[in-house]
């Protein structure tokens, strides 16, 4: 059996794995989704959204791309984010890094990256902002995780944002902005603890869009 082949076959596998454990997981789960979290994460292939958070399908609302990156021109992004909040309803959002990460690497390289130039511009315009801070770490290694830090802090800046959180907050009193890093070594998740309550207080002076025209 070839590898995609395999795949079929460990479907079902896990179909029945499911089924065993809960006969009426698959008719509850096509009926509707209720989910408290959107996830924004790397589209990297170690970093499995619901596995490393312990949840099961219809429990988190997932959105990933090269490096979790929250552009406001990204329409794929801005829908995710508009459907989960209005629509879903969601209470928490949680945009996710992961150090060894490579779209954080390439973005740290001087070269031309051809295509991939607009996108990673979003996480060297994170290195400008931060570069004083970035420049004093002395440890290539250490210099890179802690990019991947301040690419999460400022992802998570850019979806407070958007108008859909902004009104929501103020309308409900959520979702709440969390920033996560994951760490490949030893599978656990780090807590940046962002102060979202502040941050959008402050992001408010400038991009305040909570009142409708």
């Amino acid at each position: 059996m070839n590898s995609y082949d395999q795949l079929f076959e460990n479907n079902r596998r896990w179909v029945e794995s499911v089924i065993a454990k809960d006969a009426s997981f698959f008719e509850r789960l096509s009926k509707f989704q209720a989910p408290e979290f959107l996830y924004i994460g790397c589209s990297d292939s170690r970093v499995p959204a619901n596995e490393i958070m312990g949840l099961n399908p219809g429990e988190v609302f997932v959105h990933r791309n090269v490096a979790n990156v929250v552009a406001a021109i990204d329409l794929n992004a801005m829908s995710v984010i508009n459907y989960a909040v209005n629509q879903l309803k969601v209470k928490h959002i949680i945009v996710c890094g992961h150090y060894n990460c490579g779209g954080v690497r390439a973005a740290m390289l001087p070269k031309d990256m051809g295509i991939l130039n607009p996108w990673l511009r979003n996480i060297r315009d994170v290195y400008r902002l931060h570069h004083t801070e970035l420049d004093a770490i002395q440890d290539e290694h250490e210099r890179y995780n802690r990019l991947v830090e301040l690419n999460v802090q400022e992802q998570c800046i850019n979806v407070i944002k958007t108008a859909a959180v902004q009104k929501s907050y103020t309308k409900n009193g959520f979702p709440v902005v969390h920033g996560w890093v994951f760490d490949l070594e030893t599978g656990f998740i780090k807590d940046l603890e962002i102060d979202f309550p502040v941050i959008l207080k402050d992001i408010q002076k400038i991009y305040d869009l909570s009142e409708d025209e």
